[in-house]
């Protein structure tokens, strides 16, 4: 059983999440999501984006780590898209067990870190035409977790879908995909538990590594961020609507 803390896309907590929370929950894991926006929940990027522009995404950073400051270390930091973002940050800055990010993963000096913890796996999951990704940010990640000494995997979906995992978003929804994505995930989840339980190395928190985001010393504190199935296995070798 896992800790994982679960953050939504610019979008809000729709039912894609609500329903990623419950098989999650499902599978055996205890489940926080994390809701940035309070309750409110959008159908348009359009109208999200303005309202993630007008917090800030430093400011939304910040909550992100707020949100998770009662949960004892190891979680395990998920999210989509914005989220994928969100959990990366977390994931820098305590200590985790492992990150998921899915349609959503930035280089890590656009978050103000400078180094990836050490032995902290991740997965990233995205469509192959997913219109908002950047695999040289992919890249970046996966480089930066494997210089880390730990386990990086990258999964590529057939379609076009952003958001393919939800399904209340028909024109982006996958079925095949999606259940082949949670496969990855819930396997991701009980290995990662499992290898916590056995290592159990006590509880530290990580300091901030690198500039905090939202510092005057980071050029991107008061930038907006920019806006499959193939494996890539470790240590071999995707853009989020920020």
């Amino acid at each position: 059983m896992a800790n994982i803390a679960l953050f939504h896309s610019v979008l809000g907590v729709r039912p894609g999440i609500t329903e990623a929370a419950q098989r999650l929950r499902t599978a055996g894991h205890v489940v926080h999501v994390v809701d940035q926006y309070d309750g409110k929940v959008f159908d348009d990027y359009e109208a999200a984006g303005e309202l993630a522009a007008s917090i800030g995404y430093p400011a939304l950073m910040q909550r992100a780590l707020e949100a998770v400051a009662d949960l004892p270390d190891g979680f395990i930091a998920m999210g989509f898209s914005n989220g994928g973002g969100m959990a990366e940050f977390v994931g820098t800055q305590r200590a985790c067990s492992g990150v998921v990010m899915a349609s959503g993963a930035l280089p890590l000096e656009m978050i103000g870190v400078t180094a990836w913890p050490a032995g902290v796996p991740a997965q990233i999951h995205y469509a192959v035409g997913d219109p908002m990704r950047r695999q040289d940010w992919v890249d970046a990640v996966l480089a930066s977790v494997r210089e880390a000494g730990a386990g990086a995997d990258s999964f590529e979906y057939p379609g076009h879908g952003h958001l393919f995992t939800d399904p209340s978003l028909p024109e982006e929804y996958d079925e095949h995909s999606a259940e082949l994505f949670w496969d990855r995930v819930l396997d991701f989840c009980d290995a990662t538990s499992r290898r916590a339980e056995r290592s159990d190395t006590g509880s530290v928190r990580r300091p901030l590594m690198g500039a905090s985001p939202w510092s005057d010393s980071n050029p991107h504190r008061s930038g907006r961020f920019p806006p499959g199935a193939r494996r890539h296995h470790s240590p071999d070798r995707a853009n989020c609507t920020f």
